[in-house]
């Protein structure tokens, strides 16, 4: 898919994602809930852009999601909560970044992973803090101190979170093009040729594991601002695993795929909750199975071979 076309697919895609919050209203929170997760997987795409893997990047996103639980009850609007709370995860991804950034491969993830865990099992015993399991409810946040309800509010929050993605895209674009982001493919393969050079690997490296727990801090806010509540759940490994699945549904080396891939889980699930609820598990596990065994580049990977036997014929 060229340049050209991965834009005027963007902006067709972003236009059906506003013209299905539309005409289905319920579906307003399952699109938010996928941008935010999607804007959470392009920071992952950063990091496999190096061959690396984090099986516990749901932690940034619980950070993020406990920063603006914390602070909400003091600081309402939502324009403030977000960015506040996006740094709060980025501090964090450069304090653990520090240490994570001597490990490679298994270990790096894995790493992660454990990390991962212990901070979710922080927030289920420090009951007097977090509320355990219970979780946090959140006040009506504002926009601009106007605070909005039903409709009103799930279109400000649903604006936001598209509004993020396609500036977040679009940085990811140029940062990928950039030395930085070329530097990164060089870890992945020639990592000793990279220090020979010059160029300081693990500070390459450590800068996207930093922008990736800022993005994933962003989708952690908007999760929260969503659903107005947060749980340890937020933390545990298997949503750092969905983050994986749909980095590898929608295509692992695709800024597009990654919000494709978003859409395309958070609906299947949806669905087959809804129609199989004892078995909605096992069709993603099989729609997974599928891409790995017929589509190895995802569903974006799909668009460019069907787009490319067009032109042959």
């Amino acid at each position: 898919m060229t340049g050209r076309l991965e834009i005027l697919a963007a902006i067709l895609g972003a236009a059906l994602l506003v013209l299905l919050a539309w005409a289905v209203p319920w579906l307003r929170f399952v699109l938010t809930i996928a941008l935010a997760k999607g804007i959470t997987v392009l920071g992952i795409l950063l990091l496999l852009r190096a061959g690396q893997v984090s099986f516990g990047h749901a932690m940034y996103v619980a950070i993020a999601a406990y920063a603006v639980a914390f602070v909400a009850p003091q600081m309402r609007e939502a324009l403030l909560l977000l960015p506040m709370a996006a740094l709060v995860s980025a501090l964090a991804g450069l304090i653990i970044g520090l240490f994570v950034m001597r490990y490679r491969e298994i270990f790096f993830g894995m790493l992660n992973l454990a990390l991962s865990m212990v901070f979710y099992s922080l927030l289920e015993k420090l009951y007097t803090i977090t509320h355990g399991t219970d979780g946090i409810r959140l006040p009506m946040p504002t926009f601009l101190g106007v605070e909005l309800t039903g409709a009103s509010y799930d279109w400000a929050v649903f604006t936001l979170a598209l509004v993020l993605a396609v500036g977040f895209a679009i940085f990811i674009r140029i940062y990928l093009a950039a030395p930085l982001g070329q530097a990164l493919a060089g870890i992945k393969t020639r990592e000793a040729r990279l220090e020979f050079m010059g160029v300081p690997a693990r500070y390459v490296l450590l800068s996207a594991y930093v922008l990736s727990a800022l993005m994933a801090g962003c989708g952690g806010s908007l999760v929260a601002l969503t659903s107005r509540h947060v749980t340890p759940a937020l933390a545990y490994w298997t949503a750092s695993g969905e983050l994986v699945f749909i980095a590898i549904l929608g295509g692992a080396g695709s800024v597009l795929g990654a919000f494709l891939g978003a859409v395309v889980y958070e609906l299947t699930r949806v669905y087959a909750a809804a129609n199989l609820a004892d078995a909605w598990q096992l069709i993603l596990g099989l729609v997974l199975l599928l891409v790995i065994l017929f589509a190895p580049g995802g569903l974006v990977g799909m668009a460019r071979g069907l787009l490319g036997r067009r032109k042959v014929a």
